[in-house]
């Protein structure tokens, strides 16, 4: 079985996380499929990078998210997307509204002085 799940990266103390397809006995950071996105939970707001397109690919052939990639794969939004494709909206669509919303994620924050 296949599950999408967090693979960490980085230094000690300073966690990064790919979002990967691996097969669901394969260790943490061991063997994977495919690299779908990155997560930066050190900056502020969090950074989600993310492969809708391919996430969707997975999800539709069987791939189930861990507990933890599915609160990332939420908080980005391509949960409810992918809810939406499964009710037949077309994936050109939800790819550029996915696009669209990485932008403004990835927008800086004013801040008040």
């Amino acid at each position: 079985m296949v599950r999408i799940r967090l693979r960490r990266i980085g230094l000690k103390n300073q966690p990064t996380y790919r979002i990967v397809a691996a097969d669901k006995e394969a260790p943490r950071d061991g063997r994977f499929l495919e690299i779908l996105g990155v997560y930066n939970p050190r900056t502020e707001p969090a950074t989600i990078k993310l492969q809708e397109e391919r996430i969707y690919h997975w999800m539709k052939n069987g791939a189930q998210p861990s507990d933890s990639a599915a609160q990332v794969l939420k908080a980005a939004g391509t949960l409810d997307r992918f809810e939406r494709l499964k009710k037949g909206e077309a994936l050109e669509t939800l790819v550029a509204e996915a696009a669209e919303a990485e932008v403004k994620r990835a927008a800086p924050v004013k801040t008040r002085k």
